[in-house]
C-alpha cells in the first residue's frame, strides 16, 4: 500500500517524519519535532531522554518555547513528560489553566501557563518495556487531540525511537566534521548534575536526593536550569551552605 493509501499518514502522501529522510542521524530527533508542529495543531514540541536517575535531558526542540518547559520539568522533577517517562505511557494535559491537570502539576502549570502553553501531550519514546524518554507536544489552546492525531503523534514518537536507537555507537556517532557529538554533549551535561549532586552531599553531609532537590530548588529560585547551576557548582562559582 502506497503511503496516500494509508488514512494514517496525512494528506500529500508522505508518512510522517518523511522529510527527515537523508538528515544526519542525530538531526532528525530535531527534524522530527518540526514535523510534528507542521503535522498537528501544536505550537511546539521537544524530545528529552531519561537519564539513569530519571532525570531528563532536552535532546531537542522546535523553538524557544518548547526548550524552556523540557527545561522547567527537569529542573522541577515534575510534569507531564517527566510522568511518560516514568509511567511509560502518553500523559494528556488537556488544560492546566485549571482542574484535575492543574492540580497535578501545579508549578509547572503556572509556569507553562505563563508562557502562553495551555495544554501538553507527553509520548514516551522507546518500547513497552523500557521508556528511553519522551516527544513532548505543547499547545496554546486547552483540549485534546482527536483519534487521527494521536495516532500521528505516536507514528512521530516511533520514528524517533528508530532514529535513536539506529544511532552508531562510539567514535561514529560524529558526523559533519564536528569533533564532539550530539549524545556526548547530553553525556556531559548529566555528568555534571551528577557531580554536583556528589560535591552537595559533602557540603551540606545530606543523601543524594535531598542534595538533588537543593540543586533543582536553587535553580528554580533563580530562574535557571538544573544543568546550569550544576556547572556553577562543579567549577566552584556556586557552594551550597548549612545555614544558606
Amino acid at each position: 500500500m502506497r503511503p496516500s493509501d494509508d488514512p494514517r499518514w496525512p494528506p500529500g502522501g508522505e508518512p510522517p517524519g518523511g522529510e527527515a529522510r537523508g538528515s544526519p542521524s542525530g538531526g532528525v530527533p530535531e527534524r522530527l519535532c518540526v514535523v510534528a508542529v507542521r503535522l498537528l495543531p501544536v505550537s511546539g514540541a521537544s524530545a528529552s531522554l531519561r537519564g539513569g536517575d530519571g532525570l531528563p535531558v532536552r535532546l531537542c526542540a522546535s523553538g524557544d518555547r518548547a526548550a524552556y518547559l523540557a527545561e522547567i520539568q527537569a529542573t522541577l522533577g515534575d510534569g507531564p513528560c517527566v510522568r511518560a517517562a516514568e509511567t511509560g505511557a502518553p500523559v494528556l494535559a488537556r488544560d492546566l489553566r485549571s482542574g484535575a491537570d492543574a492540580d497535578r502539576w501545579p508549578v509547572f502549570a503556572q509556569q507553562a501557563t505563563a508562557v502562553g502553553v495551555n495544554a501538553v501531550y507527553a509520548l514516551p519514546l522507546g518500547s513497552e518495556a523500557v521508556c528511553v524518554g519522551t516527544l513532548d507536544l505543547y499547545r496554546e489552546t486547552p483540549g485534546g487531540l482527536t483519534g487521527p492525531e494521536l495516532n500521528t503523534a505516536r507514528l512521530l514518537a516511533g520514528v524517533m525511537t528508530t532514529a535513536l536507537t539506529a544511532l552508531p555507537r562510539g567514535e561514529e556517532y560524529a558526523f559533519d566534521g564536528a569533533e564532539d557529538t550530539w549524545l556526548s554533549g547530553l553525556a556531559a551535561g548529566r555528568d555534571e548534575v551528577h557531580q554536583a549532586v556528589g560535591m552537595i552531599m559533602a557540603q551540606l553531609g545530606v543523601g543524594a536526593d535531598e542534595a538533588l532537590a537543593r540543586l533543582r530548588g536553587a535553580a528554580f529560585a533563580r530562574s535557571r536550569t538544573v544543568h546550569d547551576v550544576a556547572r556553577d557548582v562543579v567549577t566552584h562559582r556556586q557552594r551550597f551552605d548549612r545555614d544558606g
